[in-house]
């Protein structure tokens, strides 16, 4: 008898949306076309994906009611719900901080007494306790940025990328971060392992390393390999293959896309010729 599908969370909008679905399609599902979708069976994959609001994933998934999710550790861990993180994804990084008017604070330990605006409640509430704080939380929905100018709240605690919001409603950011975050993969608090489950963590971790690593393949003189190793080691060591001119050998090695110019340029050097770069579409190790 074939088996349930495999029952997936995907933000439905906002900046977690896009970048959840490129990162499924590059791991081999289907994904919806029309934002208006909120249900899409992948039957090749035997797979479903259900398309909430991101802070709802958690209490799906932590429920049992979905079998994974993709969500931010913020809205993760705001939500309390039963479920962990399986595996960070790389995208919609952010931090989560304090702001306030210049002087008003300069870290958690002025915030004693103090009205506190912000859409996290929980996570906040869990950073004032662990610091032994004691304050009034505002929870707003959204635009907590205005909170200080219309007067009902002292400081904000809110997710930053760029400050920009923060610094147009005349804000500055204090203290240390009370997190960093990004998007996750997230399952049910000690769930069962599933194969399905485990598939689809191999397929994204498979995709997160042909985001990060290139092929490099070059022709190099037999004298200098060794040297070329110490340039290009590859993961476990470099792919080498004889040339018609027995004096040269190939050399295929994955190098990391962030050093692929130094790595061509410190080959060139060498006396490595033929040197090309080759995107990777998916991989395994």
């Amino acid at each position: 008898m074939p088996t349930e599908p495999l029952r997936i969370a995907v933000p439905n909008k906002g900046s977690l949306s896009e970048a959840a679905s490129a990162m499924l399609r590059e791991a081999g599902y289907n994904q919806r076309r029309e934002a208006k979708e909120l249900l899409l069976d992948d039957p090749d994959n035997n797979a479903q994906f259900v398309f909430l609001r991101p802070r709802d994933i958690a209490l799906y998934v932590g429920s049992g009611t979905l079998d994974a999710g993709i969500t931010g550790r913020d809205l993760l861990l705001d939500s309390r719900a039963p479920a962990d993180e399986v595996l960070p994804l790389g995208f919609a990084r952010s931090t989560f901080r304090f702001a306030g008017r210049p002087g008003v604070a300069s870290g958690v330990g002025d915030l004693e007494g103090r009205r506190i605006a912000t859409s996290y409640s929980g996570l906040l509430a869990k950073h004032l306790a662990d610091h032994g704080v004691t304050a009034d939380i505002v929870h707003l929905d959204g635009a907590v940025e205005t909170a200080v100018a219309l007067g009902i709240a002292d400081v904000i605690a809110d997710v930053v990328e760029t400050g920009t919001t923060l610094r147009a409603a005349g804000l500055e950011i204090f203290g240390e971060p009370i997190m960093r975050s990004e998007a996750t993969l997230v399952r049910r608090a000690g769930a069962e392992a599933d194969p399905a489950v485990e598939v689809l963590v191999r397929r994204l971790q498979g995709v997160l390393v042909a985001r990060q690593y290139v092929i490099v393949d070059y022709d190099c003189p037999k004298a200098l390999v060794e040297r070329a190793f110490a340039i290009t080691p590859g993961l476990e060591s470099p792919t080498v293959s004889p040339l018609a001119n027995d004096e040269w050998v190939a050399v295929r090695a994955m190098v990391k896309s962030s050093e692929t110019n130094r790595v061509m340029d410190e080959l060139y050097d060498l006396g490595a010729r033929g040197i090309l770069v080759t995107s990777i579409h998916a991989c395994r190790l």
